[in-house]
């Protein structure tokens, strides 16, 4: 008798981290036993998904959008009910805020267990308060009997718990992780920037505090002229105009480098020519940029947030800043500018951290062993 493969069906809008995690997940799952679907947005990604062995894998778009909208958000409710009951998934696995929404209700409705992974959770993502209590209340209003949280951290762990009140044993994690990379391709950009550099991957906006990171450069460069290479300025960059002007205002339009969204192999390119790697978020869930940084052997210099906090050990593979504080951040990264022997020791120990956490040939295993326990 042939084994039936579990079936799963991922909803989420697909771009920037959540899309390479679903990237990951589906590559590397076994597909011998588990069988993919994906529902994501129709303004999401345009390339095709693939298994581990290169075959299609089916998706379906849906107006699943960023922004709230009553209209999209219930026709893409309507669109994925149809799907998932035409189907039949063992199991749906909700990516990011809104793929959770989404995702919960249709599961609620048919009777389907559903994983949900925030990648960071909506109500960290914007300063107004009454906004932040709205998404706090959906959060807690969808957590339901038949979902699983899956976190991507344990601070996203932790979080679950004790701020949108889950029950301890509905709640899992499974660590972000990637493929090693050990390739590394040459730029199919043009190389603008100088051959001394740090780099940071974030789109200028609330989440990522690029503004942060600008006061912080004005600070070091008092005293070195240290270029930073900032990528993926594109999508959903909001505060980009206030980024430029506080780069101008600084006089540093000769030390900053801007670059749209660009392929990852022309990231890993940057990261790993570079000294040292920097974030200044405010919030994450577990970034991959971070991931890729510790993977090319690079410490990282990082605000003290979800997300940076549980990939970076304080003096071990870089260093966690608390508060949002410039003095210290610029300390630090004058530090590893000036020590070669200590900047060689912390890069030697972020290889290390990848290696023993976040592997994804190794993680993945946890992965299927948790859709596999509950569908039995």
């Amino acid at each position: 008798m042939i084994k039936q493969k579990i079936k799963i069906a991922h909803v989420l809008h697909c771009v920037g981290g959540v899309d390479i995690s679903l990237r990951l997940i589906i590559e590397n799952l076994d597909n011998v036993n588990f069988q993919n679907i994906v529902i994501h947005g129709f303004k999401d990604t345009n390339d095709a998904f693939f298994d581990g062995n290169k075959n299609l894998v089916k998706d379906f778009k849906v107006s699943i959008i960023r922004d709230i909208s009553l209209f999209n958000d219930f026709s893409a409710i309507i669109n994925t009910y149809k799907i998932i009951k035409k189907e039949k998934p063992s199991i749906i696995h909700c990516h990011s805020a809104k793929g959770g929404v989404i995702g919960r209700i249709v599961g609620w409705l048919l009777n389907i267990k559903v994983f949900y992974t925030p990648q960071a959770f909506s109500y960290l993502s914007t300063e107004n308060k009454i906004k932040r209590k709205i998404f706090l209340f959906i959060e807690k209003a969808l957590n339901v009997n038949q979902n699983i949280l899956l976190a991507s951290s344990n601070s996203e762990k932790e979080r679950a718990i004790n701020e949108v009140k889950y029950r301890e044993d509905k709640v899992l994690k499974f660590d972000n992780s990637i493929n090693s990379i050990d390739k590394i391709d040459n730029l199919t950009i043009d190389k603008t920037w100088p051959d001394e550099y740090i780099c940071t991957v974030g789109r200028p906006s609330f989440q990522k505090n690029i503004e942060l990171m600008i006061r912080v450069l004005n600070e070091v460069n008092k005293e070195y002229n240290i270029h930073l290479v900032i990528m993926g300025v594109g999508h959903h960059s909001d505060k980009l105009e206030d980024v430029k002007k506080l780069i101008n205002d600084f006089k540093l339009n000769n030390f900053v480098t801007l670059i749209e969204w660009t392929n990852r192999e022309n990231i890993f390119n940057i990261i790993s020519n570079s000294k040292f790697y920097i974030s200044t978020a405010r919030y994450e869930g577990l970034p991959y940029s971070i991931i890729e940084a510790l993977a090319l052997g690079k410490p990282c210099v990082v605000s003290d947030c979800d997300g940076n906090r549980d990939l970076i050990q304080n003096e071990y593979n870089g260093y966690v800043i608390q508060n949002e504080d410039i003095s210290e951040f610029e300390s630090k990264i004058k530090l590893l500018l000036k020590d070669t022997k200590l900047l060689n020791e912390l890069s030697k120990n972020a290889k290390s951290s990848f290696v023993e956490k976040y592997d994804i040939k190794k993680n993945i295993l946890k992965l299927e062993e948790i859709y596999t326990k509950f569908t039995n």
